[in-house]
């Protein structure tokens, strides 16, 4: 049974969604520990870089809110937590113009992160291409005339957006420097990432088919969106072990150890029956995330 909002701030703090921050901060916590391996590890580019990610989450939990009440995939039937602006206690104007002062709050921040982290004009141009994407990327997942989450797009996007993007792009700034290798750890964390979105898609299949949304779930089915996520758990670890045989970093396999939570994750959402039963894993995996890059960065930097 939903839990009814009662007051504004419970309705921010509901838009705002506090659980999927972890999991935003975890690719600028695995580029940062990669860098400080490589020895290139810079302060005031993690503070930026994380403060940035958490605004551009907070931006995109804002339009999911708005896009999703304007789309027609919160409605009453959804199965899912009710919304902020669903609720009634927050009007669409007000999410808009929460939208308006994160996205400007994002572009300020990243901005900063550039004046740091680079030196040249070109290299300035091209974050600020990607850092724009980003806010682009974060407002139209199912905002705007044709969101690309309703047209089953939004796994792409996180999988480059919270992986690839995340661990490259962090360790970049940090170091102004791409090395191949790490390419594997931002695959791992675009699964793991991945892994979280495909367990909300699950969680809202029956509403988003009403609504129209055709996230992957919806369009391969419950069974196929099972199986596909125990493909992104266990390629995430395939990755892991890849990025150990090629830098000759087994410290790293030290991230193993969440193995075990991760797999009874994939269990509970293989077993749930409801949205109510699924729903909780969606928190476990984002926090379990967290401590695989936790474990990965104390096994690379100690181990």
């Amino acid at each position: 049974m939903k839990k009814a909002i009662q007051t504004k701030k419970e309705a921010w703090l509901h838009a705002v969604r506090l659980r999927t921050l972890p999991l935003s901060l975890a690719s600028i916590f695995a580029g940062s520990f990669l860098a400080k391996f490589k020895d290139v590890f810079r302060w005031e580019i993690l503070a930026l870089a994380a403060l940035t990610t958490i605004f551009l989450q907070i931006l995109s939990n804002l339009a999911n809110d708005y896009g999703d009440t304007v789309n027609g995939a919160d409605h009453q039937e959804r199965q899912g937590p009710v919304r902020a602006v669903q609720s009634g206690l927050i009007s669409l104007q007000e999410m808009k113009n929460g939208m308006y002062l994160f996205g400007v709050l994002s572009l300020i921040s990243g901005l900063l992160l550039l004046y740091f982290a680079v030196q040249t004009w070109t290299l300035f141009f091209i974050f600020l291409g990607l850092g724009l994407a980003s806010i682009w990327a974060a407002v139209s997942y199912t905002s705007g005339s044709n969101p690309y989450g309703y047209l089953g797009l939004g796994d792409i996007s996180v999988f480059i957006f919270f992986g690839l993007l995340g661990v490259i792009g962090t360790y970049f700034l940090h170091s102004i420097d791409f090395n191949s290798i790490i390419v594997w750890i931002g695959i791992s964390m675009g699964f793991f990432s991945t892994t979280v979105l495909n367990i909300n898609n699950i969680r809202d299949i029956e509403s988003d088919q009403v609504a129209g949304k055709k996230s992957i779930p919806v369009r391969i089915g419950k069974k196929a969106a099972v199986k596909y996520n125990w493909f992104l758990i266990l390629g995430g670890y395939v990755s892991l072990l890849i990025f150990c045989f090629l830098s000759q970093s087994w410290g790293a396999s030290l991230a193993f150890l969440i193995l075990p939570l991760m797999l009874r994750i994939g269990m509970g959402v293989s077993n749930g029956k409801t949205s109510e039963e699924i729903d909780p894993y969606l928190k476990k995996m984002a926090l379990s995330t967290l401590l695989w890059v936790i474990l990965f960065g104390v096994g690379l930097l100690f181990l």
